[in-house]
């Protein structure tokens, strides 16, 4: 059995709709342990930093103006600026961790999502900024998860 940590993020529309318990409630059907926990301010260095790579991908699939556009939507919205500037980062520790929070997460886009997942069930797309309000954050791999846990904590603030 390998084990692996990943991020989660309740984001700033999950907090301001109170649906912190909910989620956290559906990803203990997981099985896997929080090691790590705490709620933030997102400053926008600190957005760019989480969402590095997602620039560029953004430009490539919406062209230049768009993608820039859009990309600045999304760091409007990590840090709060549509709802509240809060979010609530988590690491969950245990067997296939990326994978089954994924799972159970649902596709990033909300509309695209199964309506039992949590952003099938509380994301939406913002009609006017065009962003993904859904809720919640989770790596999408073993190293974005390392890289995302080293910008979020400390390591002595994981236990173990």
């Amino acid at each position: 059995m390998i084990e692996e940590k990943t991020l989660v993020l309740i984001k700033p529309d999950g907090l301001i709709k109170s649906l912190t318990g909910n989620i956290i409630s559906t990803l203990s059907e997981t099985k896997l342990r929080i090691v790590a926990a705490r709620v933030v301010s997102v400053s926008r260095e600190f957005a760019q930093e989480h969402y590095s790579e997602l620039n560029s991908s953004l430009i490539k699939k919406f062209g230049e103006e768009k993608g820039k556009q859009i990309f600045e939507n999304v760091l409007d919205y990590i840090q709060g600026k549509f709802h509240t500037n809060r979010v609530l980062a988590m690491v969950y520790k245990g067997e296939n961790a990326v994978q089954k929070v994924r799972e159970i997460a649902g596709e990033t886009n909300p509309e695209k999502a199964s309506p039992i997942s949590i952003r099938g069930k509380y994301g939406r797309i913002n009609s006017q900024t065009q962003v993904m309000e859904n809720v919640i954050h989770c790596s999408d791999s073993v190293e974005s998860a390392l890289r995302e846990i080293g910008l979020w904590f400390k390591p002595e603030e994981v236990v173990e």
